[in-house]
């Protein structure tokens, strides 16, 4: 049985993969800040300390660590969200660094929101184009894409001869915990307001929660290392997007927003526009390339399947 630490773990995808990963293969231990549960460790996310005793011996680390992004872009939050991601990968990297029995493997999130705001061509991690000072593309969006530039350059600094690093270039996880994305989107379908947001056209990246711990799992067994896009193979516009959802809920009619109303929508529920309006065509060619198959490939089928878990119809 692998031990499995999990860094900033107690957010949706650290219950998902508590969820899903296999109990008979796999012993999760949780490093939070704020430990709640027997059993958790806690650390401050940017200093060494006792915590670091966990990772002599470990197995695999998987850091989810960092401020929600469900939040508004002010110069403190993102300050916050940058800071908390950039710190807790460095100390991260040096706790390792000192291992006597290192982890084999130490999967680093990141975000798919690295790529470009684009229309067009999907981006994998061999062609992708990374984003930043996009035509059309407001200027608040640039920090974001630093963040995770930022994430990962950190991670490539480590000095970790012994560990092998994967950079999750995640798109959003779609799971079934209160307050999660998918939650959210379900509560403005149900209510008519999922419907069409500015011109529609934007692409929407996503992963099935199944499917993100299945990615993780394959990745923890593969030799993969570098960035890994962790999505779903095909992503869709919104306006498609939004429709299949609607119609998962049995909701027939879902009322556009211009994009004033969204990012007036977006500032009423504590949140920025770019979570909904940013194109984020994004492919998983490293995973593919290797290997793993999808559980959930499409929307449809995908969304249905969380809509029947929601409701209680489907075993988790």
């Amino acid at each position: 049985m692998k031990h499995v630490l999990i860094f900033g773990g107690t957010g949706h995808m650290g219950a998902a993969i508590r969820r899903h990963l296999d109990p008979a293969r796999y012993r999760i231990t949780t490093v939070t800040r704020n430990p709640k549960q027997p059993g958790d460790v806690q650390w401050d996310g940017k200093t060494l300390g006792p915590w670091t005793e966990t990772l002599d011996g470990a197995d695999v680390v998987i850091n989810l660590a960092g401020r929600r992004v469900h939040c508004r872009y002010n110069e403190a939050n993102l300050k916050e969200m940058m800071d908390s991601r950039v710190d807790s990968t460095r100390v991260l990297g040096a706790a390792i660094r000192q291992c006597v029995q290192p982890p084999a493997v130490w999967l680093q999130a990141s975000t798919a929101t690295i790529y470009q705001h684009t229309f067009g061509a999907a981006n994998d991690e061999v062609t992708g184009v990374l984003g930043g000072d996009e035509p059309g593309a407001p200027r608040v969006w640039n920090y974001s894409i630093q963040i995770a530039k930022n994430w990962e350059a950190e991670l490539d600094a480590a000095e970790t001869p012994h560990t092998r690093r994967v950079a999750l270039r995640a798109a959003i996880m779609m799971g079934v915990d209160q307050a999660s994305a998918f939650e959210i989107l379900s509560g403005l379908a149900r209510r008519r307001l999922g419907g069409r947001l500015g011109s529609g056209r934007q692409y929407v990246s996503w992963i099935h929660e199944v499917d993100f711990v299945r990615a993780l799992d394959f990745l923890i067994e593969s030799d993969l290392a570098g960035p890994v896009n962790v999505c779903a193979p095909h992503p869709l516009p919104q306006v498609r997007f939004a429709r299949e959802l609607r119609e998962a809920w049995g909701v027939r009619v879902g009322l556009p927003a211009m994009p004033w109303m969204v990012a007036l929508g977006a500032w009423v529920m504590d949140a920025d526009s770019e979570l909904v309006m940013k194109s984020r065509h994004v492919v998983p060619r490293r995973l593919q390339e290797a290997g793993f198959e999808f559980e959930f490939p499409e929307w449809g089928p995908a969304v249905r399947d969380l809509v029947a878990r929601m409701r209680g119809d489907a075993v988790s």
